[in-house]
Formats: structure tokens, sequence, C-alpha cells
């Protein structure tokens, strides 16, 4: 076969570290630039070129066998050192050192020039310097031989600052470790080639120069771990060495790896042949691309990068001809776009998050949710292929019909969820909405939540043929205006919870018969559960609140009128669907007047309050974003209770009572931070209550009275309309209906000026329960 000028090229390429890995070859760079060939003619002949430089200094030569210590001061030498032979420097200076088969410890303090080993030799750096003459290539190369490096500088300001490569047309590589040190190269910090191996492990690898490439591998395996890689081009480029040897590692551990003008990552090809590269990027570690890119492939080479624990902002591109395959696992974040990448798969709660339309071929999903466009941003992802089990989030502009959009334009397998994002504008006109397009396949998709929550309403999604669409029909109301029409009905259980009737809000009044005034003090707390209507209005109200009071007896009144001021605060939590919550909190004064007549047994009680409400709402919509909103408003409520205490035998009583209670709020109107417009009209509430009391007086040895009680009634809510506009829509608020009360308490005269209470309530109604209510009094007479 003729030797022609292509043949010997691509066999030129093929021996490119191998045969030609060591030379340094300035003339060929000067001639070839950045040509593969310049690469190629690259002769492990350093040695030769060394040894004429050596010529220049004074050399010395540790013979096979031999050991020699150096200290601070010794004589600057070029050092040859044979097999097995080894030399410590302990704080000297070194000129160029050659090793073949031997061994080199430069300790603390130690500065040295380049250094070549060969056969097996092994290298060890203990805090220090190694820095290149301006005319070598490699501050450190090692064939087939070994390094390790602690807490050191190595350094090439005119090439590379380490080569591990393997040994001459062999497969023995080189291993280098280097910790906590700084390797810097102009054209490339450090380098590998098939066989060989390098660990990083908190160091710093830097190639300063423009075009420099942080680490280079042809071949091999790099490994960093908690480490910086920054190169003016590429922080990292993976390479090949010859068509067979093609295969190239990296692992990212907790790193970083950055790429000033170019991409981070480059696994590149050219005519002679395309890398093969394995990329692991693992535990927090991070990709930056001055172009954008956070990894590109280029000349028919193939990658496949594993996303592990870790979050990259960047774009993943492909040139034709060549492929690469993505992984996102274990909560993995990547936010770009992948540009004609063969297969991505998102699993174990990792994230893609598009930044334009994209396009991946296979699209496989485990576990993991694939994020859309903003809310003004619709974006369209085409896939060739999709299975597993994911969720898409994705955005729909409901007044114009604007969507992200999921094409599949082959077969689309597995159980998927869409989590559309939820508005508080109303859908501007009844048509379905499309998207997603499949042209085949038993995939099954649905919302998550089964809703998408739009203004006033929620919407569910339909299947046509190969596509879906979110159906105009409407399913319920949307959590927005489920929590705004709890909150406007939550008022009178507020201000009922405040007042009360006589006895729990203060405790057993004849106990004070023909006392003077009274300061007196209640501490309560309430649980209401309030069932959901036909607009799902349900929600649990919890309840705690003081009041404070004092009273004195009425001039002309014989004894038996005293009237009083009170004032008090309240707060109301309440728990609303899908984790969405309120709060009321109810600043009140007050004025009562109440009557007693000891001989009959007859009493009333009129109570009037003013009431300041502020009103906290916290919705979490049905993608799980919240929505925020606030009001104050202005109430009025009022009561009259009339009943007879009635004496029996033994210290027993009855004590029959009714009571008529009233609430007006003020009309309010606000906005939630979704847009949601909500009004709530004047709202009232008429309360009729009838019920009993029975109790004993028990007569203490200490003089006073213990009073334990038992008491029954039943309540009716009169009122039926309550108007809420949300969006313009109208809404009633019914909390009407009975209710059957039951409470157990105690009151009791603990001296002639202290009086105490305390009771327990519960209730069952159509609409409201009070799984619980407690109350504690205490009043003092002077």
């Amino acid at each position: 076969m003729a030797w022609t000028h292509l043949t010997w090229c691509r066999s030129i390429r093929s021996l490119r570290g191998r045969f030609f890995t060591g030379i340094h070859a300035l003339s060929i760079n000067t001639i070839f630039k950045k040509h593969p060939l310049v690469i190629a003619l690259q002769v492990p002949t350093a040695s030769f070129l060394m040894l004429g430089s050596f010529l220049a200094h004074a050399t010395t030569t540790l013979h096979p066998g031999m050991e020699r210590t150096i200290q601070s001061g010794s004589r600057i030498d070029d050092w040859v050192i044979d097999s097995n032979a080894h030399l410590i420097s302990n704080g000297a200076e070194l000129k160029q050192s050659r090793v073949t088969a031997g061994n080199l410890t430069l300790n603390a303090g130690t500065k040295a020039q380049d250094i070549y080993a060969s056969q097996g030799s092994q290298i060890n750096l203990n805090g220090a310097t190694v820095e290149a003459r301006s005319s070598a290539q490699y501050a450190i190369n090692l064939q087939g031989s070994q390094m390790q490096v602690n807490a050191s500088s190595v350094i090439n300001n005119n090439g590379v600052g380490i080569l591990a490569a393997r040994n001459f047309m062999g497969s023995d590589g080189s291993s280098v470790s280097v910790f906590n040190s700084l390797v810097q190269g102009s054209t490339q910090g450090a380098r590998t080639t098939s066989f060989s191996q390098i660990n990083f492990v908190g160091s710093d690898v830097v190639a300063t120069d423009e075009d420099g490439i942080g680490v280079l591998l042809y071949g091999g395996d790099v490994t960093a771990s908690a480490s910086r890689i920054t190169g003016g081009e590429n922080g990292v480029r993976l390479s090949y060495e010859s068509p067979t040897l093609n295969a190239s590692n990296l692992v990212l551990d907790g790193s970083h790896v950055e790429g000033r003008n170019g991409a981070a990552l480059l696994v590149e090809g050219d005519e002679y042949g395309a890398t093969e590269a394995d990329i692991q990027v693992l535990n927090g570690s991070t990709l930056t691309g001055g172009n954008g890119n956070i990894l590109e492939v280029t000349g028919g080479s193939t990658a496949n990068m594993n996303v592990d624990r870790s979050v990259l902002v960047g774009d993943v591109v492909v040139e034709d001809g060549s492929s690469a395959k993505v992984q996102l696992n274990n909560g993995s974040w990547l936010t770009g776009q992948l540009k004609n990448v063969a297969e991505l798969s998102v699993n174990d709660a990792s994230h893609w998050v598009l930044v334009g339309d994209s396009q991946v071929d296979a699209l496989k999903m485990g576990g993991g949710a694939v994020h859309f466009g903003g809310e003004d941003e619709f974006y369209q992802l085409n896939v060739k292929s999709l299975e597993g089990e994911g969720t898409f989030i994705m955005h729909t502009d409901f007044a114009t019909h604007q969507t992200d959009f999921l094409n599949v334009e082959g077969k689309a397998e597995g159980q998927h969820s869409l989590m559309l994002a939820a508005t508080g504008s109303e859908m501007a006109r009844g048509e379905p909405i499309k998207v997603v397009h499949t042209e085949g396949g038993d995939a099954h998709f649905s919302l998550v939540g089964d809703t998408v929550d739009v203004g006033a309403y929620a919407y569910g999604l339909k299947q046509e043929g190969t596509d879906w669409l979110l159906d105009p029909t409407r399913r319920g109301t949307s959590t927005s205006a489920h929590s705004v029409l709890a909150l406007f009905n939550s008022a009178p259980t507020v201000l009922y919870g405040e007042m009360s009737i006589l006895r729990t809000r203060m405790g057993e009044l004849r106990f004070s018969e023909g006392a003077g005034n009274g300061l007196w003090m209640r501490s309560y707390g309430n649980k209401f559960d309030v069932a959901s209507n036909k607009n799902g209005a349900g929600y649990k109200q919890v309840q705690k609140g003081f009041t404070i009071g004092a009273d004195a007896p009425l001039p002309g009144g014989d004894g038996q009128w005293i009237a009083g001021v009170m004032g008090g605060h309240s707060t109301s939590d309440l728990s609303l669907t899908r984790g969405s919550s309120g709060e009321v909190k109810s600043y009140y004064v007050g004025g009562y007047a109440t009557w007693l007549d000891a001989e009959s047994g007859l009493y009333f009680d009129g109570v009037a309050k003013l009431n300041r409400l502020h009103t906290e709402n916290d919705v979490t919509m049905s993608d799980g974003k919240k929505a925020k909103g606030n009001y104050t408003q202005n109430a009025v409520g009022a009561s009259a209770e009339f009943g007879r205490h009635i004496k029996l035998d033994n210290d027993f009583f009855v004590e029959p009572y009714g009571q008529l209670s009233a609430t007006i709020t003020q009309a309010q109107s606000y906005e939630l931070s979704n847009g949601l417009k909500a009004k709530g009209d004047r709202s009232s509430s008429v309360v009729g209550k009838v019920g009993v009391t029975a109790g004993k007086n028990i007569q203490l040895e200490s003089g006073g009275v213990l009073q334990p009680y038992l008491r029954t009634a039943v309540a009716h809510e009169f009122d039926q309309s309550n108007k809420v506009f949300i969006n313009d829509q109208s809404f009633n608020n019914d909390l009407s209906g009975s209710r059957v009360e039951l409470a157990a308490g105690v009151a009791m005269s603990v001296s002639q000026n202290v009086k105490v209470h305390a009771d327990f309530e519960t209730s069952t109604g159509k609409k409201i329960d009070q799984p619980w209510g407690v109350n504690f009094g205490i009043r003092y007479d002077f």
C-alpha cells in the first residue's frame, strides 16, 4: 500500500500520547499552531533535550540504589536520578530533575524547576514549589510514573502544569494525587492520556491563557473533589488519544468547573477520531460557561453526563453527528436549553427548567419534573418519545389561551401529571385549551390535585383522542374563592365567641349580691368546625382571647341593676383546604347592663359591643403557590338574655333562659395578590337560643360556696343570605340552621371579695359544630 501523506497524518495522530507524548518541539508548535499534528509530534525524547540543557549547568547523578538528602543552602544542580535511587530535598533549590525508575521527594520550602519522571518513578511534593523554566512545555512530565502532591504549587507560565501519560507504547499509565495544592499552566493546568489518572482534592487547577484549558484529557480518568478547575476557553476538555483509545472519564464531586470564554466542558472529536466521554457531576458541583454552555459535544463524539445532587445553569449543545445523554438524579436541577440531546432522564425529584423552546429525542421521566416558561413566557417542548412517570409544570394565559405545550412527536408511555399555574383571573371564554399532543401510546395525563384554580372556579383536564385539553366545565370553587368565602363567613363565630351568655361571661353574679363595684376578667378558647356548603367554603376555626370589665350598681335601682364596660381582644386562626389559612384579629369595647331580682330569681342581661376586625388571607393555590390579601372592617353586636334562677330543695337549682343575639359586619372589598377580586356585602347574623342550667350550691367550711352545674341549650341561626362577590360573580354565605349545646362548669365564691368560674362546652349542628370551648374567669368585688 502506498504511504500517502494522509496515511502518514492519521498514523501520527493515532500515536498521539503514545510514542509522541513528551517532546518539547517549539518549532513544530510554531509551524502547525493548533492542528492535531502539533499534539501528535510530541515525542518522549524530552530527556534528550533536557540532557542538552544539563550541559550548561552542574549535574549530579544518583546512580542505582543511591540515596541523598540535601538541605537549604546546598549547591543548585540539575539532577539525574537512576533506578531505585532516592533524592530528598528539605528546603533546597533544584534545577531540572530527570527521574528514571527512581524516587524524588521535595519537602517544605523546596523550590524546583521542571521534572521529568519515567519507568515507574515515584515523585512526592510536600509543601514544595515547582516552577518550570520558560522553555519547558511541562512543569512535571510523568511517563508511567506516580506522584503525590500535598500543599504545594506546580506552575508553568509557558505550557502545561502536570502531564500524566502512559509509558512508551505500553499500558502502564501515570497516577497523580493532588491535595490542597495549586496546579497552574498557561495552556493547560493538567493533561492525561489513556491508562492514566489524576485525583484533585481541595485544589485549584488553572490555565491562564485566553484559550487555555484547565484540564485536558486525551483518555484516562480525572476526579476532582472540593476543587476548582478554570480555563480561559474550557474548564475541562475531553478528547481521545487514538481511534481505539478514545475513552475519557471525568468525576466532579463538590467541585466547580469554569470555562471563562467557552463551555465549561467540551467533548471533542475531529476528522481523525471521536471521543467517548463519561461525566459525573456530583454532590453540589457546579459548571459555568462563559458562552452560556455547560457542555458541548462535537466531532462525532459521544457524551454521557450524570448529574447527582447538583444544581446546574446553562445549555447543553450537541453538534450534528455527535450524541449526548443527560441524567438528572437525586434532586438535581438543570436550568437551560438542550440542543440536539439524544436522551434526557429526569429522576428522583430532579428538575429540568426550560429557558426557551426545546427539543429532546427521548425524554425519560423517573419521578422528576419539567418546568416550562414563566408567567408571561410560553414554550413548546418537542420530544420524539416519552416514557416513565413525571410532572410537567406549565403556564396558561386563560384570557388569551396562550399556553406552554408538550408535543410528543412519537409514542408516549407512562403516567404523567400536569401542574398548570393557577390564577386569580377568570377564564375569558369557554373553549378547551390544548396543552399536550401525542402521536399515540398508552400515556395518561392528569392534573395535580385533579383541578386547576382559574379565578373563582376550578377546572379539570379531559382527553380527546391523543390530545389532552383543559376542560372549561366548572368543577367547584377555586381554593382562592373558598378562602375568601370562609373568611367573610367567620365574623359571626368570632363575635359570638367573644360574647357568650351571662354565666359564661361573668360567672355567678348572685355571689356578689350586696357588693359594690367589681372588676373581672375572663380568658376563653373555642374551636368551630364549619361545614362545607355547595361553594365548598368549609373551615376549622380556633379562637383564643380575653375580656376585662368593670361595673357598679346603678343608683336608684335598689341594688338590682349593675352596669359596666368591657374591652378585649381575640385571635382566630382558620384552617382551610390545600394548606390555606386565615387569621382574624378582633379588638372590641362594649357595655352591659344586668338586672337581678333576688326574690323572684328573674334576671336580664343586655350587651352591646363594637369590634374592629383585621383579616389576613394566606391561600395555597392548586399549583402550590401562595396568594395573599388582607382587609379591615367594623362590626357591631348585641344580645339580650332573660331567665330565672329557681331554687330547689337541698341547695339544688335550675335556671331556664333565653337569648337573642345579632351582629352586623361592615361591607368590604379587597384583592388577592393573584388578581382575584373579592367583595363582601354588609353581613348579618341573628341567633336565638333557649336553654336550661341545673346545679347545686355547696357550702364550704371556709365560708365560701362551690357551685357545679350542667347546661344544655338549642340555638338557631335565622339569617340565610350574606352575599359575596368574587370577580363579579355572586355567592351566598348561608350558615342558617340549628345546633344543640352541652356544657359543664363550676363557679366558686372563694372569699367575700374573690369569685372564680370555669366551664367547658361543646355543640353539634347542621352547619356549625363546636368540638370544644373553654372559659376561665375571676371577679373581684370591692
